[in-house]
């Protein structure tokens, strides 16, 4: 928590100001707050526990065989942050032996934070966070970051045929679409292209609130490449309309 109030701080400094914004070589965009939240996160790791590795969007793997390590994104949504919209956030987890221990998702423009701990449930402040018992694809509302992403890969027959089904569907992507999930506002998020770093702390966050995120195999995973997460009920449901 304390370190999701510092990279706060740091994130609205920059918010909606004269931002320094660069490419990256795979041409990604990354801007000033993103490497500041970074690098306050992982020296301040290195200061407290020397001996865990560091896994991050801007600088990298720092770990060598280590047992425990942070996934940390410093801005999840840089896209949204560039252009001045509020829907983006820091996202910290931390894993032990291949486990998800904890998450922490801070959106300080949206007031939002959302956070886990492996058994003790899935929270926003004080409110306890629970998934929808929404049980049929036709009452179901369902989040996604955009259908070019799923054309880019080859995937949009399937994510037609999740969409055609459903009651609704609204392009709320990045964290905010797993979030929605985990507090039963809709019943699945879907993303065909995404990396670690995005996927670790929705993902306990997720589970603790009683859902299930996985891969397109229905894997559970957050090592990336594409994600499903829902109340549960509907998962086997959306992954064979995926795969239709």
């Amino acid at each position: 928590m304390e370190l999701a109030d510092q990279a706060d701080r740091i994130a609205m400094r920059h918010f909606r100001r004269d931002l320094r914004i660069d490419r990256k070589p795979d041409r990604t965009y990354v801007t000033q707050a993103d490497t500041e939240i970074e690098k306050m996160v992982r020296d301040a790791i290195q200061r407290r526990y020397p001996g865990h590795g560091v896994l991050a969007e801007e600088f990298g793997d720092r770990t060598a065989n280590q047992d425990t390590r942070w996934i940390i994104d410093p801005i999840d949504a840089t896209h949204s942050y560039m252009r001045g919209i509020p829907v983006f956030a820091t996202l910290l987890a931390l894993e032990r032996g291949g486990v998800m221990e904890l998450g922490v998702i801070s959106a300080p423009a949206m007031h939002e934070r959302w956070h886990a701990v492996r058994g003790g449930g899935a929270w926003s402040g004080k409110r306890r966070l629970r998934v929808s018992e929404v049980a049929r694809l036709e009452d179901a509302q369902i989040f996604y970051a955009s259908r070019t992403a799923f054309k880019a890969v080859g995937r949009e027959r399937g994510f037609d045929a999740v969409v055609d089904a459903t009651w609704r569907d609204r392009g709320f992507g990045d964290f905010w679409g797993y979030m929605l999930v985990a507090e039963g506002a809709g019943e699945a998020m879907i993303e065909p292209e995404l990396y670690s770093w995005d996927l670790a702390a929705p993902l306990i966050i997720v589970q603790e609130a009683g859902g299930r995120l996985t891969d397109l195999t229905g894997r559970p995973t957050y090592a990336g490449g594409n994600a499903v997460a829902t109340n549960g009920v509907l998962h086997e449901l959306i992954l064979q309309r995926l795969h239709a």
